[in-house]
């Protein structure tokens, strides 16, 4: 019997944790195979490659359900003897709908470790495999529930084993150290889960390891992974000890309690560029937070970001459209957070899971979903349609200029001084309304910038200064001069021979303008004084501002 496990990734870089584990888990089954796709391969070549198997077994997501019930019916059509063998969290709740499908023949609900592995070991007497969703004549039989797997089991395990070393090189490579989440948020299907089981220790190491040696990006999948500081430290120490150059390490880290153990660590001993902290945040509202079951102290997420962001890359998590939180209140922790100035703020926007109890208590706050995947809110007693698109608009445009680091002064000194929400709103819809909306290029991100700032705050200059400044420290190479007037020709030439510039190997911008540079740059102060932004280019690397005395 040819068995295949596979999965439709949402990008190419991304690659399936589950399916090379029950992969290494049951490789000596005579027949079994592993292939990864992605969702924007063609699905009927996909088709084609599977319809050699006897069994497909897929992982299932929200993001790949949809298409991997698409290509099920195509591989059905090619070869109508495959069975389909579906699992994952899409399929794991709430998969009354998707056994009914004639291109569906069995579904795994909840861990795949044990059920596969009965599977493989019974088939056809699938009656004996726990955990199994299967029809017999028409009917729908829900097998008795498989028991918990050890995950001691995972010991010498190493998913990537079966992988060419190339092909991690260019992947985001995905390793967990333990299950569960100690939280019981009612959006997230970790909650459900709300106790922790660790990987053995040695299995940890020896995969971080092999990853370490042969990938770039490494990202735990763990909810919270500083539950216990104390096996956090240690996975740290493990990978300081074996830091292998060019390597980036991804967390969840829970940051509302101040473990000074784990803080006092990170300073003290990692090294900046290597660590990436992802907090999720949600919410500031209180009774927001009382009814999605969660706790939040955001004074102690504020000191922790202070403390070790010099040392790590820190992500912030808001979610819009939690119980509770009106247009005003999300306003309001969007502004509060956004003072925190994270290297990157994601704004998303409420998921209704399947298996979730904020899906199963829906309609008590007047929920309106989409019915199909995402499943992403549309509308509540709390928000309305058009304050929801409102809101999409701003995260629109806090992609392109606040995540993609395009306007990181202009947007801090929004900040200090008017408000950053309103203002990512209204630029957001100044896009949406422009015909540079799609697929914009640089030059009209920043040319809608510059005009909704001058139109907004016209008597500011140090605003439309700040938003040259930024035109110019995206660019390798001189771009024409734009948005401020540059100074006139024979007083930027008695600017560089008085200060020795080289106008031969060098490229040269010269502005006046009504901010400290230096202070600005070093410091990150707005003083007002005049001065001259001064941004030197070489074509290869990122422009830098020159300090002169005037």
């Amino acid at each position: 019997m040819k068995v295949l496990l596979s999965s439709l990734n949402s990008k190419y870089i991304h690659q399936n944790l589950a399916i090379r584990l029950l992969y290494e888990l049951n490789k000596s089954f005579e027949g079994l195979e592993v292939k990864e796709y992605a969702n924007k391969e063609d699905l009927y070549q996909i088709a084609k490659d599977c319809s050699e198997y006897d069994i497909v077994a897929f992982s299932c997501y929200i993001w790949n359900i949809n298409q991997t019930i698409q290509l099920a019916k195509i591989i059905k059509e090619l070869h109508p003897a495959s069975k389909i063998l579906l699992g994952g969290p899409e399929v794991s709740y709430d998969w009354n709908e998707i056994i009914e499908l004639t291109e569906i023949d069995y579904i795994i609900h909840g861990e795949g470790e044990l059920p596969f592995a009965s599977f493989l070991n019974y088939y056809p007497e699938v009656e004996k495999v726990p955990s199994l969703i299967w029809k017999k004549d028409g009917i729908t039989v829900e097998n008795k529930k498989a028991k918990v797997f050890d995950l001691q089991f995972f010991q010498h395990i190493n998913p990537y084993a079966s992988m060419q070393d190339e092909e991690l090189k260019n992947k985001i490579c995905y390793i967990e150290a333990s299950r569960g989440c100690p939280n019981c948020c009612t959006f997230c299907l970790a909650g459900l889960e709300n106790n922790l089981r660790y990987m053995p220790i040695n299995s940890i190491q020896s995969n971080l390891l092999y990853l370490m040696q042969r990938g770039k990006v490494i990202k735990f999948l763990d909810r919270t992974f500083n539950a216990k500081p104390s096996f956090a430290i240690a996975i740290f120490e493990f990978i300081l000890q074996h830091y292998q150059s060019g390597n980036i390490f991804q967390f969840e880290i829970k940051a509302d309690v101040l473990q000074r153990e784990f803080i006092d660590y990170v300073k003290a001993h990692v090294p900046k560029g290597i660590f990436r902290f992802e907090i999720g945040i949600q919410t500031l509202n209180d009774a927001s937070n009382k009814e999605i079951k969660r706790k939040l102290h955001f004074e102690n997420i504020s000191t922790f970001i202070q403390e070790v962001s010099g040392n790590v890359e820190i992500h912030l998590d808001l979610i819009v459209g939690l119980p509770h939180d009106t247009f005003k209140d999300i306003k309001y922790s969007f502004e509060k957070t956004f003072s925190l100035h994270a290297p990157e703020l994601q704004l998303g926007f409420l998921k209704f899971l399947k298996g979730t109890p904020i899906r199963k208590e829906n309609a008590q706050h007047g929920y309106i979903f989409e019915p199909h995947p995402p499943y992403q809110i549309i509308e509540s007693y709390y928000l309305s349609k058009n304050e929801i698109q409102h809101i999409v608009m701003l995260e629109e445009a806090l992609e392109i200029y606040w995540n993609k680091k395009r306007a990181l002064y202009s947007l801090k000194y929004i900040n200090q001084h008017y408000s950053i929400f309103d203002f990512l709103s209204g630029l957001g819809r100044l896009r949406k309304e422009s015909i540079h909306q799609v697929n914009s290029g640089l030059i009209e991100n920043y040319t809608s910038l510059f005009e909704y700032s001058k139109q907004e705050f016209p008597n500011d200059e140090v605003l439309l200064e700040l938003i040259a400044l930024d035109y110019y420290l995206h660019h390798k190479v001189k771009p024409a001069s734009k948005f401020i007037k540059e100074i006139e020709a024979f007083d930027r030439l008695e600017i560089i021979y008085r200060h020795h510039l080289d106008p031969q190997k060098y490229r040269y911008v010269m502005h006046k303008v009504h901010f400290s540079v230096s202070t600005l740059i070093k410091e990150g102060h707005y003083k007002l004084e005049e001065d001259i932004m001064l941004i030197k280019f070489d074509g290869i690397h990122w422009p830098s501002a020159i300090f002169i005395a005037r």
